[in-house]
């Protein structure tokens, strides 16, 4: 059952073959507030009015003790959100996740950018999408943004929806053929897919084509030319895709770097590009990746070196080496083992050698100083074929196998 406010009561009149009453109403539900609806009441089924005083406070007897009363008081605190202060954040706390240190950084500086033109080019396995996420859902709680965009990988689009619903519980629609489908027969043959929804996760495949492109090129006109800019956001996945081609002394704007050029990057308030490859070698192809983020700040005739600073300010950019350097634990260096199967003599037998850290690495030594490993037997070799029970001789090779390569560092 619904809520709704009586707004008015028309009695019977002649043109009504029955006497019933005709009442105006007006939803008070969230999920429908001010939706209007006219109903003869008569013919309602289930229906009943709910007094007004059910609704209201009953009398104060006394006030709350200071401790209940602090914890209400801490509790609006705490999630209250404000533009005033870029330090106060809400965003991890209303996340199913759990939040690493490294990863509030693009948070912070999205939050002191005046439009979160922003690129993070983390290395692979840092949670890009994690640290994406967080500035969304931030914008999202300071009603900086109402209608935000992901462009991905055609592989990876329903990962985005999934991660983006199980890790902050947002919604998002991915616009595909089918989905075009069945609002067209929903709502009409004209209605504009676009508006049917205020988040969307396309590919760029999809976004090079026409039928696609166009309607979105339509919607985002439409408040351009009555002179309103939408609280928008724009998600770049492997950014590096919209990037001009390199393979002359001039880059080369591709198709879809022109579509983001001309269509995507100056509709949308807030940018976010996504790369751990950002960089692919020639200046004037990053330049021109850049113009597209914040084009107040870069252009692509310039150089990388001569806007150092100004890269400082828009880049996040972090290797697994340098958050190895300050947090160990969480991206453990890798172990090289060799495992050699002989055939001799009518059986098979294993040798299992492990590969000693390297010398050169001061770091490395250190670490493997800190982290012994316990001795293992690993000069014998372990046969097969020679125990009546092999599936015996598989587990204690496989027991053995584990124990070997399971991290120094129980995690």
């Amino acid at each position: 059952h619904r809520n709704w406010l009586v707004e008015a009561v028309h009695p019977p009149t002649q043109a009504r073959r029955r006497a019933a009453h005709l009442v105006d109403l007006v939803c008070l539900d969230d999920d429908a507030p001010g939706r209007e609806l006219s109903v003869l009441w008569e013919l309602e089924l289930g229906a009943y009015v709910s007094e007004p005083e059910a609704g209201k406070l009953r009398g104060l007897a006394d006030f709350d003790p200071p401790g209940h009363f602090a914890a209400y008081v801490n509790t609006l605190r705490w999630n209250a959100t404000t533009a005033a202060d870029a330090t106060l954040f809400q965003a991890p706390l209303r996340a199913g996740i759990h939040v690493q240190n490294y990863q509030l950084t693009p948070l912070m500086k999205a939050l002191e950018l005046p439009r979160a033109n922003l690129f993070i080019a983390d290395d692979v396995g840092l949670g890009k999408t994690i640290e994406a996420g967080l500035v969304l859902q931030e914008l999202l709680l300071r009603q900086r943004v109402d209608f935000v965009l992901v462009v991905a990988p055609a592989s990876v689009c329903l990962q985005w929806q999934e991660e983006l619903y199980k890790r902050f519980g947002l919604q998002f629609q991915v616009y595909d053929r089918a989905f075009v489908a069945d609002m067209r027969r929903q709502r009409g043959y004209k209605v504009n897919p676009w508006t049917t929804h205020n988040r969307f996760i396309i590919s760029y495949p999809l976004l090079r084509r026409a039928e696609y492109l166009e309607p979105l090129r339509l919607f985002l006109s439409a408040h351009a030319e009555h002179g309103k800019r939408r609280k928008s956001l724009l998600i770049l996945d492997e950014a590096h895709t919209v990037a001009p081609a390199s393979g002359n002394v001039v880059a080369v704007d591709s198709q879809i770097t022109r579509i983001a050029r001309e269509h995507l990057c100056p509709r949308f308030e807030n940018r976010l590009f996504l790369s751990a490859t950002p960089h692919n070698g020639h200046s004037n192809s990053f330049m021109a990746l850049l113009e597209l983020l914040d084009p107040q700040r870069f252009h692509r005739a310039s150089s990388s070196r001569a806007n150092a600073e100004a890269l400082e300010a828009v880049m996040v950019r972090r290797l697994k080496r340098d958050i190895r350097r300050v947090s160990r634990g969480l991206f453990p260096k890798r172990e090289v083992i060799a495992l050699t199967l002989d055939h001799q003599g009518g059986r098979w037998s294993m040798q299992a050698t492990l590969h000693a850290p390297r010398t050169d690495d001061p770091e490395a030594t250190a670490y493997f100083r800190q982290h012994p490993r316990p001795e293992l037997p690993l000069d014998q070799p372990w046969s097969l074929g020679e125990d009546p029970a092999p599936e015996l001789e598989l587990a204690r090779m496989l027991a053995a196998y584990e124990a070997l390569v399971a991290p120094a560092n129980k995690r």
